[in-house]
């Protein structure tokens, strides 16, 4: 373990690319073999602005990250933060904690949040205007929303009080359980099943893509489903009714175009509050 969290602390820009790529790549080829809806589209044309905000992703992050080394300096040095102030456990136990609360303000809180204050779910409505979910949507994200995700995480460092070396580590399994928990995967139902009970497993987090509420107001998670189903966000749908998008942006036309989406956020729009 000790090994694994000095790695993670030196790792490599050209490794956290072959993360990012080498995920993609694998998870596109199993959604290709064995799929759960077989979308009538041409899949590197439904792919090309998610890549695009996936790579304004990769540069906001890449230009912000002295904040997190600089924080995570800083909580470690100080002593700082959650996992700090805990009695001594063991290593292993530190970096689950640590990941495991990462997960919960940079991930789970980020999200809802998001859901939850409307300027925010307007710039979040990028990522939900995918009529075709499938892996490459896993980083769909309007640049202003993946500097919202930063700061959630930046939190999360200095509250959890996560060394760099699990602040990388988490990064790096967030990044490829987004990649599979949106990958367009029929996994048997019941495989499934068994693993969201700890993890967000595919079917889980499409049921948050139906295009309706109030579902896509749940599972907010990203690497684990605990967060849900402690805090009341769990929910449960037929994967084989699942619509994808939003009901009031349903041209899939324009909500493929890179241009549109990132004038999306600031078109007038009001969220619905009940499901019709």
């Amino acid at each position: 373990m000790q090994d694994l969290i000095h790695y993670f602390e030196t790792i490599p820009s050209l490794h956290r690319s072959l993360i990012l790529v080498g995920g993609l790549t694998i998870f596109w080829l199993i959604e290709s073999a064995v799929p759960l809806f077989k979308f009538n589209y041409k899949k590197w044309k439904h792919a090309w602005p998610n890549i695009f905000f996936t790579l304004t992703t990769v540069v906001i992050n890449f230009v912000l990250a002295f904040l997190l080394l600089k924080s995570a300096d800083w909580v470690t040095a100080n002593n700082f933060g959650i996992i700090n102030w805990l009695p001594a456990i063991p290593l292993w136990l530190y970096v689950f904690l640590g990941i495991l609360l990462l997960d919960f303000f940079g991930a789970y809180l980020a999200h809802l949040v998001e859901h939850k204050v409307s300027i925010l779910w307007m710039v979040h409505l990028v990522h939900h205007t995918d009529h075709n979910v499938d892996t490459t949507t896993a980083n769909r994200h309007h640049p202003i929303e993946s500097v919202i995700r930063f700061t959630f995480t930046l939190i999360g460092v200095i509250l959890v009080g996560a060394p760099i070396g699990i602040v990388m580590l988490y990064q790096s399994l967030s990044l490829v359980s987004s990649q599979f928990n949106h990958a367009n995967i029929k996994l048997p139902k019941r495989i499934d099943k068994i693993l969201s009970y700890l993890l967000v497993s595919p079917d889980m987090h499409k049921v948050h893509h139906h295009y309706r509420l109030p579902y896509t107001d749940s599972n907010y998670g990203n690497i684990f489903s605990i967060w849900d189903r402690l805090l009341g966000t769990y929910m449960e749908y037929d994967r084989d009714k699942l619509i994808y998008g939003v009901d009031v942006f349903p041209d899939e036309e324009k909500n493929g175009r890179v241009t549109e989406l990132l004038k999306q956020p600031f078109q007038p729009y009001e969220k619905p509050t009940i499901t019709p």
